[in-house]
């Protein structure tokens, strides 16, 4: 785990109609990942709506995730909840299944300060025997992990590595510049439109939603970058970056979220992967006009006739 590289998506788990998980559709997920070439698998964090199952629901999704991919790739597995106690009450749920790391956020919901961060981060890796990936989402938790609270968890030992998906690309470059000399930590983007800067800048990994729909597309890009071939890296970004306006299709009548990861599930569907693009309650789903909307512009970009 200290070494890991390449591109890791954040795994999209697909609901029924009735709003419970769709596994069968989830296998099928794990598998078009897989086949496309991905070199890990972060599941149960925002993409795969964490906050909407409950515990034995996520303790279901891990077991099966675990059992699908039967070793063939890392599985991380977010254990994510407002306060210390409950997230590692999920990181030992999750270390007894079998996954190969934990992703933690900073609390949220109380209010908390960055030495009370740190010591969250500290209170978890103590508690089980994984490696901490730390996972910094503001938008979603409300407080940004401070570089110097990043780098010191990292140097102490107690984080292994970094999504940042603080949308601060400034801070993470000084991250990666502060841990130069820290091979085992590992730094990833989660920002899929900038992929192509984040490497040219010694990133070591993407985790992208988006590879949900096209996870042939970030392999490539990942590719290009390890040989240096940064024009043909940045046509393939460009070309991500048309895939990715299909967030926008459903705003304002959806939520942020619900606009991001409800596009992820109807280009899925869209694709045949999944039966349906079922968001969980109260989000909203996209409706028909704007399922078409998704369509075009997955055909637009080469991936449906």
């Amino acid at each position: 785990m200290t070494n890991l590289r390449g591109v890791v998506p954040p795994v999209v788990t697909p609901l029924t109609e009735n709003f419970e998980v769709d596994y069968p559709s989830y296998t099928k997920v794990l598998e078009h990942l897989i086949a496309g070439g991905v070199h890990g698998l972060f599941v149960l964090g925002s993409t795969s709506e964490v906050i909407f199952h409950d515990e034995a629901t996520r303790r279901q999704i891990l077991e099966h995730t675990v059992k699908v991919v039967n070793g063939r790739l890392p599985v991380l597995a977010g254990v994510i909840d407002p306060t210390t106690d409950r997230v590692i009450g999920h990181a030992r749920a999750a270390q007894s299944i079998g996954v190969d790391a934990v992703v933690v956020t900073a609390p949220f919901y109380t209010r908390t300060s960055q030495p009370e961060v740190a010591d969250h981060f500290r209170y978890v890796r103590e508690a089980i025997d994984l490696p901490v990936i730390a996972y910094d989402i503001p938008v979603c938790v409300h407080t940004k992990l401070d570089r110097k609270t990043t780098v010191t968890l990292a140097r102490e030992g107690t984080i292994a590595g970094l999504k940042d998906s603080s949308g601060d690309d400034g801070n993470f470059r000084f991250c990666l510049l502060d841990l130069m000399d820290k091979p085992d930590v590992f730094l990833m983007t989660g920002s899929e439109i900038v992929v192509d800067n984040a490497l040219q800048m010694g990133a070591h990994g993407v985790v992208p939603g988006l590879a949900n729909v096209d996870p042939h597309g970030y392999v490539r890009l990942w590719n290009h970058a390890q040989v240096g071939n940064w024009e043909a890296a940045r046509k393939e970004q460009e070309r991500l970056c048309r895939l990715f306006e299909m967030v926008w299709v459903s705003l304002p009548r959806t939520s942020a979220g619900s606009a991001g990861v409800g596009a992820f599930k109807t280009a899925m569907r869209a694709l045949g992967v999944i039966a349906t693009n079922t968001m969980a309650r109260p989000q909203r789903s996209l409706n028909a006009e704007e399922a078409a909307q998704v369509e075009e512009i997955v055909r637009a970009a080469g991936l449906a006739s």
